[in-house]
């Protein structure tokens, strides 16, 4: 049977590859974005099974017509995925407020607007799946890309959390983490930078040479990974993508695990 998906961000992307998967097995596909005149050609191909809504995830108000005309198109939403959202470069030290503040109100406040405005319908669905898009930098840091991390680790948090409310009405959640992949991210729409201050250009250096050394993913490669996410019974709280995000996910576990251990005495005598 056919399902109804929401997604944010499908103007490029991730969001794209995952709407035209879906499209393309018969699903229904609600597609949020800022600027509609970038799904023209692909509402042509799938007037009747695609919903293209104009959409900016930072207005409460927007997400929850967009939500609820999306219900009304369709008659339910099975599956909402909240892929919207983008990067940024700089060193902490470099990172002004307007930056934080546009890239917490994007990330984070964006996805909570369209799971608040979702939950009423699907708890009367007594049925759904929310997934939320992370990275495996919502598990991981590196150097510059710290307000970017912040924003994901905030995600994780409230995700895992909504998991343990919203089970006992059969909806599902799911976090997706991708690790590298060869999408837009680095391009001038999908990425914000800090003003350098001079002191951070070897660390700079550093991380542009890293990020061109990477075995970054096929974007593409991803849909099925999606559709299969999707119509899984028992998804998983957490799924990574790509073959490079788990090996650097379970170094930093490991090593995180031996430094409590090690502390462990001090952690203990804590307890009073």
């Amino acid at each position: 049977m056919a399902k109804t998906i929401f997604i944010t961000g499908v103007s490029r992307g991730f969001g794209r590859i995952w709407a035209e998967a879906f499209l393309k097995r018969g699903d229904n596909v609600v597609a949020a974005v800022r600027n509609p005149e970038t799904l023209t050609k692909l509402n042509k191909e799938f007037s009747s099974s695609l919903l293209v809504l104009k959409l900016d995830v930072t207005d409460r108000n927007e997400s929850f017509e967009a939500i609820e005309t999306a219900k009304k198109n369709f008659g339910s939403i099975d599956v909402l995925i909240n892929n919207a959202g983008f990067g940024h470069i700089g060193a902490v030290e470099e990172l002004k407020e307007q930056d934080v503040r546009a890239q917490f109100e994007t990330n984070v406040l964006g996805s909570l607007w369209t799971i608040q405005a979702v939950l009423p319908i699907m708890r009367q669905q007594k049925s759904g799946h929310i997934i939320q898009l992370s990275s495996a930098l919502g598990l991981n840091t590196v150097s510059l890309m710290g307000l970017y991390s912040a924003t994901k680790f905030a995600v994780e948090g409230l995700t895992e959390t909504l998991a343990g409310e919203v089970s006992r009405f059969g909806i599902k959640v799911t976090i997706v983490e991708p690790g590298g992949f060869s999408t837009d991210f680095f391009g001038t729409t999908s990425l914000a930078l800090s003003e350098s201050i001079p002191a951070y250009d070897g660390v700079r250096k550093d991380f542009y040479q890293h990020a061109g050394e990477q075995d970054s993913g096929n974007p593409a490669a991803t849909a099925k990974a999606l559709v299969k996410l999707v119509y899984s019974e028992n998804p998983p709280l957490r799924l990574l993508l790509g073959k490079t995000a788990f090996p650097w996910v379970q170094h930093t576990y490991l090593e995180r695990l031996k430094t409590w251990e090690s502390w462990q005495d001090v952690s203990v005598a804590a307890h009073g």
